[in-house]
Order: C-alpha cells, then structure tokens, then sequence
C-alpha cells in the first residue's frame, strides 16, 4: 500500500548523504552542546522530529488537496507526477545533478534546548531540509496528490515522517554503538544511491502509467 511505500522512503531518506553525515552535529544539538544524557537527548529528538512531522503533514494535506481539484485531469497528473519521480531516480543514478537538492549546514546555539524549543527546531529546519531530501518527500508529495484526498495525503505524509523519525530517535539515543553500521553506510553510498534511483524510477513508471495499485499488489 502507499503508506509502506512512504514509510520506507523516509528510512531511505535518514540514511541519505544529506542527513546522515550531519547526524553526530543533530544528536550535540540534543543534548545541549553537553555531555549527553539520555532521557533529555530523547526527549530533545521526539520534539524535532515533531516538528519535522507537522510541516511534511501540512505539505501532505496541501498535495492532496491540490490532487483533488485536478481529479478530472488524473490521466495528465499522473503522467507529470511520474516523470518528476522519474527525474529524481535519474538524478540518484547519477545520469545528471539536480542542484536543487541542497540542504543548509547552519551552526545554531542549542545550549538551553528543550521538547518545546526542539519542536521549533524542527519546524525551523525542516524548511531548510526540504531541498535536501528533495528527492523522496518529493515522491511522496507526488503520491499523495495522485491520491486526490486530504486525509489520504496526511496520513501518507505522516507514514513518511515516521520512517525518517524513529531512526532518528534510535540513533540519537546509540549513536556510538551504530557507529560502525553508520561508517559502512557512508562507504557504500554508491551502491545506495544506485538502488535509490532504481526504486524512484519503478515506482514513477507506475505512477506515470496508473499501475500503482497493481505494483502494490504484486510487491505486497
């Protein structure tokens, strides 16, 4: 179904050399700048990933509804959808850049964060994520419109920000002991990024030909 879909995406999402690398700096800004205590390091990662989750759901309610008012026109909104999920598989190949996929490396004075100022924090900069893992909240935006309903295009977006978040929460709280795992993820980037841009352009082709429902079927 589209949901598991947008699950896995936002997996795929957090191992990313947008947000992956820069995982070491996120889990210093949870725990104050300090030395990391665990309770207050998870609490700080739920609030920002709270944050993160309001502003992909409010861009889910907002294709969804879009999607809606272009029912009549559904041929013509999947053939477009799928070939701007199709351009984002290519680009994961490596048959061209997409400069838009830029993220911001900003340095912020996090010293007194808590849940709430975390939460904050993560609406902030999830803003400024949005270039960055362009590529599958994009898909998953696509998705969601195709859908044509605002509910459906919450909940795929939720679904999206749940597979980002729950790694993030993990991670935030072990990150030394997934150090390894992390360093051989950065090694195979290559190899990721190549069967990420397969996967993208699987599922444009059969959102471009409106055989996502059968696709589905078969994979599940």
């Amino acid at each position: 179904m589209q949901y598991l879909i947008s699950f896995l995406e936002g997996i795929i999402t957090f191992i990313s050399p947008c947000i992956l690398p820069m995982l070491p700096i996120y889990v210093s800004y949870f725990a104050g700048g300090g030395e990391r205590q665990t309770r207050k390091t998870m609490m700080n990662a739920m609030g920002f990933v709270v944050g993160f989750t309001v502003v992909f759901v409010i861009m889910g309610m907002m294709a969804g509804t879009v999607g809606g008012f272009l029912r009549e026109y559904q041929m013509a909104v999947n053939i477009i959808t799928g070939a701007i999920v199709i351009v984002f598989g290519a680009s994961f190949l490596g048959l061209f850049k997409l400069n838009i996929f830029k993220g911001i490396n900003k340095q912020m004075d996090t010293h007194e964060l808590g849940f709430f100022s975390s939460l904050v924090f993560g609406l902030v900069f999830s803003i400024g994520w949005t270039p960055c893992v362009g590529a599958f909240l994009g898909s998953a935006l696509m998705m969601a419109s195709q859908q044509g309903q605002m509910l459906t295009g919450m909940l795929m977006l939720l679904a999206y920000s749940i597979g980002l978040g729950i790694p993030f929460i993990i991670s935030a709280i072990l990150i030394d002991q997934l150090k390894s795992a992390f360093g051989w993820i950065k090694k195979n980037y290559k190899v990721i990024n190549i069967v990420c841009g397969v996967f993208l352009i699987i599922i444009g082709i059969h959102m471009a030909t409106g055989t996502m429902g059968y696709f589905l079927g078969g994979v599940l």
